[in-house]
């Protein structure tokens, strides 16, 4: 009994020991230098000295940090859950179609989420371009006949790129809420229709409740990925002010990589890695705890 235990656990290592080293070794290792790195002004590349909390009452007091966490903040509300939503209406659509066609479709909407982020924004770069872009024939009316550049234009901005972002990602989520959708047995909508519940109440008390772990995933998902958004807002803002856009992310590689301050950037990432950790847990077992009601 006891020699069975032993080669269950020695199994588990083997299968789950190369895991764990690698986890260490590309994660757990690079986070503590990356905390232990925020306490010093050391550059980007060298040694430094100790400096205790400086480098975070620095950050705290600094404006440009305060306009990256508003920016964060803001795209979040614009991306997470219209995300959300959107890809659970397109999942249900999706779902009630049939043979080829569902294949099709869903192939469509995931399309977008495996193009890399160059390519998405070389395509919308295009789309939105002030000269012969698709986009400037609905801007034109609202803006007297004249072309607009949506992203040099600061109030648009974000908008903008939060729009690209939901049209780069909703694939996958897509894909989530069928895998959820399919699980619902038929025979529940069945004895829901012979009670003469329309599709608004069938989706009410039946749909939601029971999709609600997928969609508590989903958020969650979404509110990690948006809270550590770069790619978009650097290639967008490439040619403009960047200051007025810059997002945590990209505040944390403004100080790391183009002035130099590695100790400063790293304390910036510790404490982007804090929120995005705290929100993220509270975030899910909110929703998990609501879920159980």
């Amino acid at each position: 009994m006891i020699r069975d235990k032993r080669s269950d656990y020695l199994a588990a290592l083997i299968l789950v020991g190369p895991f764990i080293l690698i986890y260490g070794l590309l994660f757990v290792w690079p986070t503590i230098q990356m905390v232990a790195l925020s306490f010093t002004n050391a550059p980007l590349i060298g040694p430094g000295e100790w400096v205790g909390l400086d480098n975070y009452f620095k950050i705290l007091e600094h404006r440009l940090f305060r306009n990256a966490s508003w920016n964060t903040v803001y795209f979040v509300l614009l991306t997470v859950i219209p995300n959300t939503l959107i890809s659970l209406a397109i999942a249900m659509a999706v779902n009630r179609l049939g043979g080829w066609r569902q294949g099709f479709v869903m192939a469509c909407f995931f399309l977008p989420y495996i193009l890399p982020v160059s390519v998405v924004f070389l395509i919308w770069n295009w789309i939105i371009d002030v000269q012969y872009g698709l986009i400037q024939y609905i801007v034109r009316p609202f803006n007297g006949g004249e072309p607009m550049s949506l992203t040099r234009t600061i109030p648009f901005f974000m908008p903008t790129v939060a729009l690209v972002t939901i049209w780069w990602t909703l694939g996958f989520n897509v894909l989530l809420f069928i895998a959820g959708l399919r699980n619902i047995s038929p025979e529940i909508y069945e004895a829901a229709a012979l009670d003469s519940a329309g599709r608004w109440r069938q989706f009410r008390r039946i749909t939601w409740p029971l999709i609600w772990p997928v969609t508590a995933l989903v958020l969650t998902i979404q509110l990690i990925a948006q809270l550590k958004i770069f790619d978009q807002v650097y290639l967008f803002s490439i040619g403009g002010r960047q200051d007025p856009t810059i997002v945590l992310v990209q505040y944390v590689y403004k100080l790391a990589f183009q002035q130099n301050k590695g100790g400063e950037g790293a304390a910036a990432a510790t404490i982007l890695f804090a929120i995005i950790i705290i929100l993220s847990v509270l975030q899910y077992q909110a929703l998990r705890a609501r879920g159980q009601k």
